[in-house]
């Protein structure tokens, strides 16, 4: 296993310093034309990552270089239901940060953390821990991305874009800044998590008291888009397959959801069913878009908030914001450890803060506002995106009055058998009720995700196959 380094960039010369700010300045400001140079690609795997982020860290070395991040890539390709070990167990937090702290640190918190630091004045606390940067892609879809930065583009609406395929799209971001807010969403919206997943997980709605009863479902992904040897025709406008049972309670049992995600859903709707246990029945779920209330969570969050944001980006005008140094989730292996109890992670108002990591990261910033004669209760949404994973690790979101309603985070680690930053559990918190709703929290299921280098047919995740499979 490859690790990376916890040392810092301190030793660093003022030239290599002023190399970082022009690359900055070169690849995140620029407004010309939306399509890369090859000048640009080039910069892939030397001042950037082969990902696109910046391969070096900030001036005071609290964010390190990125120097290969973590990968058993080579040993393994196939791993079933590994409960991940905490590659971090035996660091001590930097710092806790609580409600007092508000005004040293306000320059690397969002305006939703200050928000649960108010909030919960009494209970909510960050942990801050040495920063690693762990993240790393399998060397074929490193080699995808390059291609993609020069083939990649928008298309016109920005609801979707074309010639790329089996990595990030965008990894070098140009053009306007709305087409600069768009490529990173596509970014996040295609991140790598597989080629075929199997996760038997728990999403959990706690109320204001604490109390909870968790919903045990089992998920299956097809990502469609990194399915090998294929091209960007290939997909014809399909981005992924999803499929999830419903294991208990028992009047939840054995119903069932599926989803076919097109990449372009002004062009094609995303195709979704229903599967009544008790009717055996199979039906047509067209309202399962945008903010439409997610059952399972007791209503606390919305289609649109699964995964921290999916779908059509139709409804909002997009701006990039910049690329930005905050604290977010990272590393956060303990959440999922094996035999971790969740009446020990869940509390009222919040997890517990023992049990989520905090490190500092350069974020990208893109704010969604909602355009005009448009109705949905998000009127603007703020994503804090990390530039290594393109993973959306944490979200605000604001109701028409613009006052912050949802604040939502994901709990990132590096799946290092995949490898690969991703969630290992998504919180949404509604901070007008006290409630929240937790999602992919595996640590009392006998197995953890199960990832797959080969799926099945399209036919699997079919209506008709739901019907079969249902009980």
């Amino acid at each position: 296993m490859k690790k990376v380094s916890a040392k810092g960039t301190n030793s660093r010369n003022y030239f290599i310093i002023l190399i970082i700010s022009l690359v900055l300045n070169f690849i995140y400001i620029s407004t010309a034309s939306s399509k890369v140079s090859k000048e640009k690609a080039q910069l892939l795997g030397t001042l950037l990552t082969p990902f696109g982020s910046i391969a070096g860290g900030n001036i005071d070395g609290s964010i390190p270089e990125w120097n290969g991040g973590i990968s058993m890539e080579n040993k393994t390709s196939v791993q079933n239901g590994l409960h991940h070990a905490d590659l971090f167990a035996d660091e001590k937090a930097l710092k806790i940060l609580t409600h007092q702290d508000l005004d040293s640190f306000s320059a690397n918190l969002t305006k939703g953390q200050i928000k649960m630091f108010n909030s919960y004045k009494n209970t909510f606390s960050m942990y801050i821990f040495p920063t690693h940067r762990t993240h790393a892609l399998p060397s074929w879809i490193n080699e995808n991305t390059k291609k993609n930065a020069l083939s990649a583009s928008l298309t016109s609406n920005n609801n979707g874009f074309r010639d790329a395929y089996g990595g990030t799209p965008f990894p070098v971001l140009n053009g306007s800044l709305e087409k600069k807010a768009m490529q990173v969403m596509w970014n996040h919206l295609t991140r790598w998590r597989g080629i075929y997943v199997i996760r038997r997980s728990a999403e959990i709605p706690v109320n204001r008291n604490g109390q909870f009863t968790p919903v045990i479902k089992q998920q299956e992904v097809l990502f469609n888009y990194y399915i090998p040897g294929r091209t960007y025709k290939d997909l014809e406008n399909m981005l992924l397959y999803y499929i999830s049972f419903t294991i208990s309670p028992a009047r939840l049992s054995g119903s069932a959801i599926l989803s076919h995600e097109p990449l372009d859903q002004t062009l094609k709707n995303r195709g979704s069913w229903e599967y009544n246990s008790g009717q055996r029945r199979v039906r047509r779920a067209p309202n399962l878009v945008y903010d439409s209330p997610t059952a399972s969570s007791n209503s606390i969050s919305s289609i649109d908030e699964i995964d921290m944001y999916n779908g059509a980006p139709n409804l909002y005008h997009w701006k990039y914001q910049g690329l930005t140094e905050k604290f977010i989730p990272y590393n956060n292996y303990k959440i999922n450890e094996k035999g971790q109890k969740y009446s020990n992670i869940l509390m009222p108002g919040h997890i517990n803060p023992e049990y989520v990591r905090w490190e500092k990261h350069r974020v990208h910033v893109i704010e969604a506002t909602l355009k005009t004669g448009i109705r949905n209760i998000f009127s603007k949404r703020v994503f804090y995106v990390d530039e290594d994973s393109w993973s959306i690790a944490m979200a605000e979101q604001y109701d028409a009055r613009e006052e912050l309603i949802h604040f939502n985070i994901s709990l990132l680690k590096n799946y290092y058998d995949l490898p690969g930053v991703s969630t290992s559990a998504d919180v949404i918190h509604d901070i007008q009720s006290n409630r929240y709703v937790v999602s992919g929290l595996y640590s009392e299921e006998t197995k953890g995700p199960i990832f797959l280098d080969k799926g099945p047919s399209k036919n699997h995740f079919s209506s008709s196959s739901l019907r079969r499979r249902g009980r």
